[in-house]
């Protein structure tokens, strides 16, 4: 399959992972890391050993897998690994996982020596059409997501599906929620094409080259959000609220991909109350997440604690809680502010639907 070309670098597909053996001839590092995790040291490493078995000289930093640990704390101890093996500027940083691996790993290496090389090998269906594509770096600080981070670039990203096997059903779905996000912000055949499916496990390649396509458009476009690129943040204000107090007050917290289905489907009801989103539309987005992802059951009261997270949110202009929404499936506005009276109108629509 055709790579994806961004104004940096390309996104490869297929059985691409032979690619990295021409990126480090072509560059000759002076040392090489994979950051990995729990799981995807144990399941994903051999994958791409087999794949490359003359990748052999390499240094493995592993982290806790889970978004709680995508801490400053987590972060120091990957920039503490790099100076004990003597990474020097000319090293390379192997992000390989999900979400959580690319975002922290790319962070790291983008303020270690002042920017590393890094290169993205993304593991999960969520990190292939979200996390890694689009130069966002990233961790978390008191239960607010992504609020630390820069802009950098990868060397590249290498999407093989053959990690996909080693996902849970719940992973898959996870991932499938951004899925459908690019097609109701910028796609709507690309929408009722996957809205149709029958689970997540249907994805196909073709689905998330294309679902990558939407998102590396948009980026390409505006690479630092300044204008277009904000409306990938569709069900984020709401959905990342959700996660964080998911994460802090749940034995078994939401998923990314839990926490902003949720969330698209409390905007998508701010849609039609601020920017004239049918009513038609509302019913679509909402049924298709019920499908895949069923019923949260949002604790009574936590309304305020949701609020003040949101007021967190990086997004927000003066003091003002900002969402991205659709005024149709298929296309998104940006920078609709929504007050508290509304925002609570939406969790309540999402608590009250049958």
């Amino acid at each position: 399959m055709k790579p994806i070309q961004n104004t940096n670098y390309q996104v490869f597909f297929d059985n691409s992972l032979n690619i990295l053996t021409d990126i480090l001839a072509e560059k000759k590092y002076s040392k090489i890391f994979i950051l990995t995790d729990e799981q995807t040291g144990e399941h994903c490493l051999p994958v791409l050993q087999e794949k490359l078995p003359s990748l052999t000289e390499f240094d493995i930093i592993e982290v806790p897998n889970g978004e709680e640990n995508k801490t400053i704390d987590f972060c120091i101890g990957i920039w503490r690994m790099l100076l004990d093996f003597e990474a020097d500027r000319n090293a390379l940083l192997i992000n390989l996982g999900g979400g959580v691996v690319t975002d922290m790993g790319s962070f790291a290496a983008s303020t270690f020596k002042r920017g590393i090389d890094f290169l993205q090998i993304p593991t999960t269906l969520l990190s292939q059409v979200d996390a890694s594509v689009g130069g966002k770096t990233g961790i978390d600080m008191d239960n607010v997501k992504n609020i630390i981070g820069t802009f950098s670039q990868p060397q590249a990203v290498i999407i093989s599906t053959d990690f996909l096997t080693t996902l849970s059903d719940r992973q898959m779905t996870s991932g499938f929620a951004e899925v459908i996000k690019h097609g109701i912000i910028a796609d709507a055949n690309f929408y009722k094409e996957v809205s149709e499916l029958a689970d997540a496990r249907a994805v196909t390649e073709q689905h998330i080259h294309h679902s990558v396509g939407i998102k590396n458009k948009v980026v390409t476009e505006d690479p630092f959000e300044k204008g277009i690129r904000k409306t990938l943040n569709f069900g984020h204000t709401i959905g990342h609220a959700i996660e964080s107090w998911s994460l802090t007050n749940e034995k078994n917290p939401l998923l990314h991909g839990e926490a902003i289905a949720l969330g698209m489907i409390c905007e998508a009801y701010l849609s039609t109350q601020l920017i004239g989103l049918a009513k038609e539309d509302l019913e679509s987005i909402t049924a298709t997440f019920v499908k895949y992802f069923g019923k949260y059951q949002i604790k009574e009261g936590i309304e305020h604690q949701l609020l003040e997270i949101m007021k967190q949110d990086k997004k927000n202009i003066a003091g003002k809680i900002n969402f991205s929404l659709p005024n149709k499936i298929g296309n998104c506005m940006f920078d609709i502010f929504a007050d508290e009276a509304q925002i609570i109108e939406s969790l309540n629509y999402y608590k009250n639907f049958v």
